[in-house]
């Protein structure tokens, strides 16, 4: 691949595609909307062979992308012109496009995670080339066939089959202005060290270790049977999955056997099959590392509730610890089937845990008390907080972290003006 070319392409397409208008952008975006929701079976399979989603969870993220972009297809317009009131008779703020932005993208929601950070940088003007994870270039053909189906002039979107070397040859380049990644701690700062050098923006979507926090007044047994489902969709590999059960002790005898019994039932197998919850994770060095991890938890003094077990290269039976504040564990995310348990006496000490730890991504609050859940609110590090529910991302709503877990905002009209130039316009004429 000649990137130089291709970056040359690029940007003879932003220098046209940004004199287009927002609402001419958004009737493309809803033009693909449909074409993906007429193919759904062929996008989520090409899903599930590549990384072993379960098939019902690729349909699902699939679905879920398009409702995304139906919702950019019809947000307000928070690009345009602002009218400031001064002395002068033209006080404007204008949001201006960068150019192209590199987008590097994971693997485990595929197409969920490279649109929600393409749709609005394109939305806004901007022209976006994908480095996709290894073992999802196929999605990434995928996704670069669906902008040309739906009528986006070409290179608007590309898709870049390269490796990690090549990633700082692209962001070097003039006709590169922004990153955003979404992966790994070690990656982002990487990959933000090379942004930061070249004067470039970034936004980075992390690692997390959510906090899903029971309190002693919550509907107990309803928590403890979502609580399964928040840990192990996609096979536990989700950045703001819960990963980390904190209980109020008098709760802790009637949580903890409920919320056992239900993780329990999530048995792997094939994610072909419609009936599979949870299947085999995406890479066997991802299963070595997660049970490296459970040993090493364990070794530090973590006990067993439930054995994470291997059945083979890449399929874990899920498992879980109950950890003590201080085990090394916590400094690090769990990424797979494996869940943690933690026990606190107060609010205050259940606060103290959750935020005792390098990550800020999300954390949920399970309580009937609006004001023992605002303490929450008030106190909890990090870009997502919610109550009664497992933390999850909404098209509608801004979606980010805090402390390792990133910064910067993907989704709702926020997103928008990330790779934008905020242009002041003063004057008499």
């Amino acid at each position: 691949m000649n990137i130089q070319a291709k970056l040359e392409l690029g940007n003879k397409a932003f220098l046209n595609w940004r004199k287009i208008s927002f609402e001419e952008r958004q009737k493309l975006f809803s033009k693909m909307a449909e074409l993906m929701r007429s193919d759904v079976d062929k996008y989520a399979v090409t899903i599930t062979k590549e990384m072993h989603k379960p098939i019902t969870q690729s349909i699902a993220e699939i679905n879920k992308t398009a409702g995304m972009l139906d919702y950019y297809a019809n947000c307000e317009n928070v690009l345009a012109p602002e009218n400031i009131e001064t002395e002068f008779n033209v006080s404007e703020v204008h949001h201006a496009p960068l150019g192209i932005i590199l987008g590097v993208m994971p693997w485990n929601f595929p197409f969920w995670q490279v649109l929600r950070f393409a749709v609005p940088a394109i939305l806004a003007g901007n022209v976006v080339v994908l480095k996709h994870a290894s073992i999802c270039f196929g999605t990434g053909r995928l996704i670069e066939e669906l902008f040309v189906q739906a009528g986006f002039p070409e290179a608007v979107f590309q898709n870049f089959e390269v490796g990690h070397k090549e990633i700082q040859e692209i962001l070097e380049s003039p006709y590169v202005q922004g990153v955003s990644l979404t992966g790994s701690g070690k990656a982002g700062g990487e990959v933000a060290s090379i942004a930061g050098k070249n004067i470039k923006r970034s936004v980075l979507e992390l690692g997390g270790s959510d906090a899903y926090i029971v309190l002693d007044d919550a509907e107990i047994l309803k928590a403890a049977k979502e609580a399964p489902r928040g840990k192990l969709q996609n096979t536990g590999q989700v950045c703001n999955a819960a990963k980390r059960f904190l209980v109020q002790k008098s709760v802790e005898n009637e949580f903890i056997p409920a919320f056992v019994e239900e993780y329990k039932t999530y048995v792997p197998g094939d994610p072909m099959d419609k009936n599979t919850r949870i299947s085999k994770m995406a890479r066997k060095d991802l299963a070595d590392e997660l049970l490296a991890q459970y040993d090493k938890a364990i070794a530090n003094g973590a006990e067993i509730v439930l054995p994470l077990e291997r059945l083979s290269d890449q399929e874990l039976k899920p498992g879980i610890i109950k950890v003590k504040a201080g085990n090394p564990i916590l400094q690090e995310e769990l990424f797979g089937p494996l869940a943690m348990l933690m026990v606190g006496e107060t609010d205050e000490e259940l606060l103290a845990l959750a935020n005792d730890i390098p990550f800020g991504l999300g954390n949920a609050i399970w309580t009937k008390d609006k004001k023992r859940a605002q303490f929450f609110i008030d106190n909890l590090d990090s870009g997502t907080v919610s109550i009664n529910k497992s933390t999850s991302s909404d098209a509608r709503l801004p979606f980010g972290g805090a402390k390792q877990s990133g910064y910067g905002v993907e989704l709702s009209t926020v997103a928008l003006r990330e790779f934008t130039i905020t242009k002041t316009i003063v004057g008499n004429i």
